[in-house]
């Protein structure tokens, strides 16, 4: 009670921005939380009035005991031991709405297919890993999953990439996931589960998903406040695991 953890963050584009802005806000999981300064390669000075401050003193200081990582996907092994893995796509209304229906109902075959615009692999990592909430999705739905194959379609010159993964539930039943990314592509989801009991071929229109990144900052204070069981931490470790050995593996498949 009453202590502060004293708080950093790496990057500032839009994520690194919310964050500056959550940490700012009078909500009760701030209380617990310092903002220092921030860590940017650009020279800026300060954001709304938050200093910057180099890597090197981020690092060394003993006012700083988190940090939080929002730059580019390919940096983030480069900075620091990871605490907690933010995973706000979990956070969102769509999600909660797919795990109530899914609750008590037999599988018999999926999909989700994943489209957006353009994303450069060098920066944000092979598709497996850079769309790994999507596959995050549905081991939180379904449990874990084993890989049957993968496939990658990509088209450099015209910025084009289609990865299809064929996966299974422990049942057998078939998942498949699909990313593709290309010029002209909305971000959507594409999803179609089908159940002994009936189909689920669209989400309807929700609740706004509103202040996921709060919502995820609360659950990153609850552990560093020791309030987190070890048996959720486990698992949740596991889970990250699982996905992250999944999207190996896909990566293996694709470019042997």
């Amino acid at each position: 009670p009453g202590r502060k953890f004293g708080v950093v963050v790496v990057g500032v584009g839009r994520a690194g921005s919310v964050r500056i802005r959550d940490l700012q806000s009078p909500h009760p999981s701030s209380a617990f939380l310092n903002l220092i300064g921030f860590v940017s390669r650009r020279t800026l000075g300060s954001r709304d009035e938050v200093p910057q401050i180099s890597l090197e003193d981020a690092l060394s200081s003993p006012e700083v005991h988190v940090a939080y990582i929002c730059s580019e996907s390919s940096s983030h092994e480069d900075y620091i031991k990871v605490l907690h893995e933010e995973h706000v796509e979990l956070l969102m209304e769509e999600f909660a709405f797919l795990q109530k229906e899914v609750v008590g109902k037999e599988l018999l075959k999926g999909s989700l297919h994943f489209t957006a615009g353009p994303l450069e692999e060098e920066q944000f990592g092979f598709p497996a890993f850079s769309g790994i909430s999507r596959l995050t999705w549905l081991v939180c739905l379904f449990g874990e999953l084993s890989l049957a194959s993968a496939t990658l379609e990509e088209r450099k010159e015209d910025q084009y990439m289609k990865m299809t993964v064929q996966l299974e539930t422990k049942n057998k039943c078939p998942l498949s996931w699909i990313e593709e990314k290309g010029p002209g592509l909305k971000r959507n989801r594409y999803l179609s589960f089908h159940f002994k009991s009936g189909s689920l071929d669209s989400v309807p229109n929700v609740a706004v998903n509103k202040n996921i990144f709060l919502k995820d900052q609360e659950l990153f204070v609850q552990k560093l406040l020791g309030q987190v069981s070890e048996k959720d931490l486990a698992a949740e470790r596991r889970r990250i695991l699982h996905c992250l050995g999944l999207a190996e593996g896909i990566r293996q498949l694709c470019r042997p």
